[in-house]
């Protein structure tokens, strides 16, 4: 689709309809097809590692069968899905779900949709989003709590240009950006000299910050089609490092809502001709990509992470929760922090969330207890160390298993440290633990330390060891057996 000017027409497209989306029924459907001139109907799931797929239907095409028995589609064709011999899906459009997509020339209407097993007709073992179904569905058999809410800070990189590649004999990769200080000297064309400094790129005003309008459009796109954009700003990165935060929501719906921030921001860069990265480390010497997660939970109304006069005012449930979350770190963060880009980030210095510990306000803990609002409705626990590069749908339902089986077993964190660790003395730094160094390592843990992700069925053996074999095949070897750059500059004269 060629945009004649993407700044005024790209949101034109787009209408509210997710807000009203838990009241449509088929025959609401089949008037707002007919009222919006619908063309096309788009069909969106998600693939094992966490990259939004899909296909697309002429509008003659829908009926009522897609939501009583769904469609075929070929499973094997989808990383970590089906092999070959078994490769016949199903998808199932979740009615609620339904936006008019506001990229689509054609008004196409979109649904996210689950996967469904062909002959058993049960939901597939490997759907992420049905894992994230079943952990809040165990939520509720535990009798701890009735609802968890997340709210995922996921920050990213505008960039102008990007170019990668690796044969036999070379191997390299490229980014530009107006704004990357980098270019502070550039005088192949006018430069006005407004770039973030180094690590210098919080919440500047344009015309430092070139994005204003960049991330204004995406953020009203996100909420033309149900995602509650509530700020944006530039983040610490120079070379146009962003955050857009939403509002928090339950975890299915905050991983539907997270898939579609993905899918606004690319496509919104994309027509502006820039594009987005959810690398979490796409720049030497400068802040990684994070994604802090939010989380609480909630019974009857009541959030159970609350109680006044404690430290930091979270409750015992809280502290037990957090517990659960430090002890299984190792093996959490196979889906917390599921790339080998992830540990580029995961280093001193960079405000990096890397100490396994807790604190109201030590930013480099993994977890820390936001203190910004005395509401008990705010209180809230913050794991720092996920990134954006996971399958968000796996990896809320991993923190949250990890976090109630810290409630069923009562784990104690270590006590909350609330010094600058990186001021600590030799003798106390020492005794707190890290997060590991690797995603290789972090796989390994998973295949010792799994048993709290299996229970209700919410992971199964099944998708642990495809997940497992993936990321050691497809990544670890992946990169394992490529020089670096870097070892040229260390090793070559030998």
């Amino acid at each position: 689709m060629i945009m004649r000017n993407p700044k005024n027409e790209l949101t034109n497209h787009a209408n509210g309809l997710l807000e009203k989306s838990s009241r449509l029924t088929y025959r609401g459907l089949l008037r707002l097809i007919k009222e919006k001139n619908v063309e096309f109907i788009d069909l969106k799931f998600t693939d094992l590692p966490g990259l939004m797929q899909h296909f697309t239907l002429p509008v003659k095409e829908f009926n009522e069968d897609l939501f009583l028995h769904g469609i075929g589609f070929d499973g094997s064709s989808i990383r970590g899905f089906q092999s070959i011999d078994e490769s016949d899906m199903l998808l199932k459009p979740d009615m609620k779900s339904a936006f008019i997509d506001p990229f689509m020339e054609h008004v196409t209407l979109s649904f996210i949709c689950n996967v469904k097993d062909p002959i058993s007709l049960k939901i597939y073992s490997r759907d992420p989003r049905s894992v994230a179904q079943k952990a809040e569905r165990y939520l509720d058999t535990t009798g701890i709590g009735d609802t968890v809410y997340f709210g995922p800070e996921a920050e990213f990189y505008i960039f102008d240009e990007v170019r990668f590649d690796q044969t036999y004999n070379q191997g390299f990769y490229f980014i530009d950006s107006e704004e990357g200080f980098w270019n502070s000297g550039n005088g192949a064309k006018p430069n006005l000299g407004y770039k973030p400094r180094y690590k210098e790129g919080y919440f500047p005003t344009p015309p430092m910050d070139s994005m204003q309008d960049l991330r204004s459009t995406m953020v009203k796109t996100m909420m033309k089609i149900g995602v509650d954009a509530r700020l944006h700003h530039h983040e610490v990165g120079t070379g146009g490092q962003a955050e857009i935060g939403i509002q928090f929501n339950t975890l299915t719906n905050m991983a539907d809502s997270l898939m579609k921030y993905k899918y606004v921001t690319k496509n919104v860069a994309h027509h502006y001709h820039k594009t987005v990265t959810f690398m979490p480390k796409p720049i030497f010497m400068d802040n990684g990509s994070g994604m802090h997660v939010h989380l609480s939970l909630w019974r009857s109304g009541t959030n159970l992470f609350f109680e006044l006069g404690r430290y930091g005012d979270i409750s015992e449930l809280a502290e037990y929760c957090i517990g659960g979350i430090l002890h299984h770190s190792s093996s959490l963060l196979a889906f917390t922090n599921p790339t080998t880009n992830s540990f580029r980030r995961l280093v001193p210095g960079y405000e990096a969330p890397i100490n396994l510990m807790y604190s109201k306000r030590n930013r480099s803990a993994c977890i820390r207890i936001p203190m910004y609002s005395p509401s008990e409705k705010a209180k809230r626990i913050e794991f720092r160390t996920p990134d954006p590069s996971c399958n968000p749908y796996l990896a809320f339902a991993a923190i949250l298993m990890a976090g109630l089986d810290g409630i069923e077993h009562r784990i104690k964190p270590p006590a909350p440290i609330d010094k600058d660790l990186y001021e600590l003395p030799p003798e106390e730094k020492a005794k707190v633990k890290s997060v590991p160094g690797s995603l290789e390592s972090v796989i390994d843990a998973l295949e010792e330390d799994h048993e709290y992700l299996l229970k209700g069925n919410v992971f199964t053996q099944d998708l642990l060891q495809v997940w497992i074999d993936y990321k050691r095949e497809k990544e670890i070897d992946n990169i394992r057996l490529r020089p670096h750059p870097g070892e040229f500059a260390l090793y070559f004269d030998i």
